[in-house]
């Protein structure tokens, strides 16, 4: 009877441990929050990114960064290019202007040259009329305006009557209205020599100013296709970093949810391996005890696991919230600043926190770093009379890791513990 009564006793401690485990809800292979096929990239069987995918992911960052970095190149030599011919067109649009500026000029000395030439065949015809009108009234109509014709054209030689009248006009003409009339041709000859070379040189510089057009034309054309190409190419550059962020987004989240990934199944693998321990050492405890009561025993493990789990089923918990955005002020479900997260991974066991770091700090008592377990309340800041220098808090989640809502624009990630405004830690209770 009594050997009956040890294995009945035996037989229920160890159902109670099987209940145990299965109470943990971490059997080996599984994570709270997460399901689908197991991965075999991944220890345990977690779902998660394999490490060629995230290798995948990086190469194809680096790809694209590559080819970005090419195109950045472009873009440099593109808008060099651009400059040099601005420059180009600006000095050739002034030369334009030069010439513009030269061509009124010659357009205005040519007009000048004729308006004088005009004046001065104006003034010998005004003198050939007054000479010939003289002529006309005195010696009978002789046309002086060719002397040497008139005498010439006369009948008698010498010693004719008319011929002497005639030489006798052309004495009186040389000696006064004759020289005038000389006068007034000769400077109607040059001011016509002045008007031709002034067309002349209209007629050169308005070739000039259409070469000059022209090169300014080419050279406003050339500006424009460089100003194209490097729209082109800086729209190919915007695309191409569009495309390399999304790569290093992609590799980035990938690798984080791979290392995510990673620690759930350590943590699986822990929570299972705590399981067992427990459920041996209640078998050493009931074979220790004997045949008597499996009441103690029932209690004992019940307070060992209730010490164990509820760190960590706030830690499992708080791991399934990655990604979540940082909202201030918020607890939850889409959202969260980072008193938000930590009340909430505290009250899946239970525990209730105000939603503020202030009071966080004293839920509980405060433990030593070196004695950190998972679940435990990392604070950030000052420790002095103002609960408000206490700025931010994060849940231990092990191996010097936390899992915080960070800042606004940010999202719930995994985190190093140790920086330089770290103050200490509680277990909230």
């Amino acid at each position: 009877m009594h050997s009956v009564r040890r294995r009945r006793h035996a037989a229920a401690v160890a159902g109670l441990a099987c209940c145990l485990i299965a109470g943990q809800g971490l059997p080996a292979g599984a994570v709270p929050g997460r399901s689908g096929p197991a991965d075999d990239a991944v220890p345990g069987g977690v779902t998660g990114p394999s490490a060629d995918e995230v290798a995948e992911a990086r190469a194809m960052a680096r790809e694209r960064g590559e080819r970005l970095g090419e195109t950045t190149v472009l873009v440099a030599e593109a808008r060099a290019r651009l400059e040099e011919l601005v420059a180009d067109a600006e000095r050739l649009v002034e030369s334009y202007n030069g010439e513009l500026v030269k061509t009124a000029r010659a357009k205005e000395l040519s007009a000048q040259a004729a308006e004088r030439a005009k004046t001065a065949g104006s003034q010998v015809a005004k003198a050939r009329e007054a000479v010939a009108a003289i002529t006309a009234q005195s010696y009978g109509g002789l046309d002086i305006a060719q002397p040497m014709m008139a005498m010439m054209t006369g009948n008698g030689g010498p010693t004719d009557d008319g011929y002497l009248r005639r030489a006798s006009i052309l004495a009186h003409m040389g000696g006064g209205q004759a020289e005038t009339l000389k006068q007034l041709r000769e400077s109607q000859e040059v001011f016509a020599i002045l008007q031709a070379q002034a067309e002349d040189a209209y007629a050169e510089q308005r070739e000039a100013q259409a070469e000059a057009e022209e090169a300014k034309q080419a050279a406003e054309e050339a500006v424009a296709r460089q100003v194209d190409e490097t729209r082109r190419i800086e729209e190919e550059q915007a695309r191409l970093e569009r495309l390399a962020d999304e790569a290093r987004s992609t590799a980035e989240k990938l690798a984080r949810e791979r290392e995510v990934a990673l620690e759930q199944a350590r943590i699986a693998r822990e929570n299972a391996e705590r399981a067992r321990y427990q459920a041996a050492a209640m078998r050493r405890e009931a074979a220790r005890m004997g045949v008597a009561s499996g009441e103690p025993v029932s209690r004992w493990a019940l307070n060992v696991t209730a010490e164990s789990a509820r760190g960590d089923i706030a830690a499992d918990w708080a791991l399934t919230q990655l990604d979540k955005p940082y909202v201030w002020a918020a607890d939850g479900p889409a959202a969260y600043d980072c008193s938000g997260l930590t009340m909430r991974a505290w009250e899946r066991v239970g525990i209730v926190m105000d939603h503020w770091t202030g009071t966080q700090w004293t839920s509980g008592p405060h433990v030593r770093l070196s004695e950190l377990r998972r679940g435990d309340l990392l604070f950030y800041g000052q420790v002095t009379g103002n609960p408000g220098d206490i700025h931010h808090v994060g849940i231990y989640v092990g191996r010097g890791l936390m899992v915080h809502a960070p800042q606004t624009g940010d999202v719930v990630r995994v985190a190093p513990m140790w920086r330089s405004d770290l103050i200490g830690a509680t277990r909230p209770a």
